[in-house]
């Protein structure tokens, strides 16, 4: 009897160790592991009445979909004013660009009147010293080639202010013509931003607008998230990752689906601190009533997204994770920095290029009109 127990305790003992020694000491897991994402927040950049909800919670929308749209009847007043001042601008530009030439045309009349006062002057002068003329009939023609002088003089400098206003610009470059421009792409931007647009492809959630709701530039509206932009945070144990490397192997279980679905992944970093040193009360250990207590590292693990997609996952689910220990090679911190943007959207960028499109369309107009009419 005493045999048997002891021969079962070696058994025993036998298979906890080479279960340690084959398996247990190369893993390491955690259930305190849950699903996150991206939560982009939809919020607008300018006051408005909501009169149009475009999705509700759960629904799918594509990148640059409409999710909003405020009373665009003040924007669109505002735009049309905007789009008056650049066409006035652009000819009052044109206007100066007119006044150089016709100044320079007084400039040249009033040189070829100087020459001939001058020639007029010479004359006399011979003629005053022969006894033809009289010194008088002289002291005349000195007078008009002084006032000749004069009169160019004035023309010049009426030419030198003129030429100051335009000098090294053309009709588009003209500080007056950007000045104006500007706050037409401001207008045109608030006018745009009275619709709200998806920034990237992803699912409704959190929406707490209502129609007929004023709302505030910065007021969280609603949020899409990316489901096929995935990650799990798992929190181990600090005595836990002495081994544990980026790069590791990882098998995630999520309490949705069960064990029937097994889902690959990999270690992409390990956080800079441990949760209860970023909370938002954190302990206060200098105290006297210090206990301790085993810290807890976000370790963030990244999803096969061809599993993903197979089997959806949603932000906050909980998983149990399963590191595989073996491979060493990896960093415990990231050696490099990012070598682009984690999540990026391109959907603001076209209105900046349509407002821009605007501009340049009344510039060119207008610029026509004031030529046409010099013809």
């Amino acid at each position: 009897m005493l045999l048997g127990l002891l021969v079962l305790v070696l058994i025993a003992s036998a298979g906890t160790w080479a279960w340690y020694h084959f398996y247990g000491r190369f893993s390491v897991g955690t259930d305190d592991a849950y699903v996150n994402g991206n939560v982009v927040s939809i919020s607008p950049l300018v006051t408005g009445t909501v009169i149009s909800i475009g999705a509700d919670d759960g629904d799918l929308v594509q990148q640059g979909q409409v999710l909003l749209k405020f009373d665009p009847n003040d924007a669109e007043v505002a735009l049309q004013s905007a789009e008056a001042n650049l066409a006035r601008t652009v000819r009052q530009v044109r206007g100066l660009y007119s006044n150089v030439d016709g100044q320079k045309a007084q400039v040249v009349a009033q040189k070829a009147a100087v020459q001939k006062a001058q020639e007029n002057f010479n004359r006399r002068k011979t003629l005053a010293a022969s006894g033809a003329i009289s010194q008088e009939e002289l002291s005349h023609a000195r007078d008009d080639l002084t006032a000749a002088q004069g009169s160019l003089n004035d023309a010049l400098q009426r030419l030198n202010t003129s030429s100051a206003l335009v000098d090294d610009t053309s009709v588009a470059s003209h500080p007056d013509v950007q000045s104006a421009a500007a706050q037409l792409r401001q207008a045109y931007l608030e006018n745009a931003r009275t619709t709200l647009i998806a920034p990237v492809t992803g699912y409704v959630a959190k929406r707490t607008v209502q129609l007929g709701q004023r709302v505030q530039p910065g007021t969280a509206l609603m949020a899409v998230i990316p489901l096929d932009q995935l990650w799990i945070d798992a929190n181990f144990k600090e005595t836990q990752l002495s081994e544990v490397r980026i790069g590791q192997a990882v098998e995630i279980t999520s309490d949705l689906y069960g064990d029937d679905v097994k889902f690959s992944g990999t270690i992409d970093s390990l956080g800079a601190g441990t949760g209860s040193a970023f909370a938002l009360l954190p302990a206060q250990n200098a105290t006297g009533n210090w206990i301790k207590i085993v810290q807890r590292v976000p370790v963030r693990v990244v999803l096969n997204s061809e599993e993903l997609s197979k089997h959806p996952l949603r932000i906050g689910l909980s998983t149990q994770v399963d590191v595989d220990l073996h491979d060493q090679s990896g960093p415990v911190l990231a050696q490099k920095p990012p070598q682009k943007p984690t999540l990026e959207t391109n959907v603001y960028q076209q209105q900046l290029a349509q407002a821009d499109a605007l501009i340049q369309q009344l510039i060119e107009q207008n610029s026509a009109v004031a030529k046409t009419a010099q013809r």
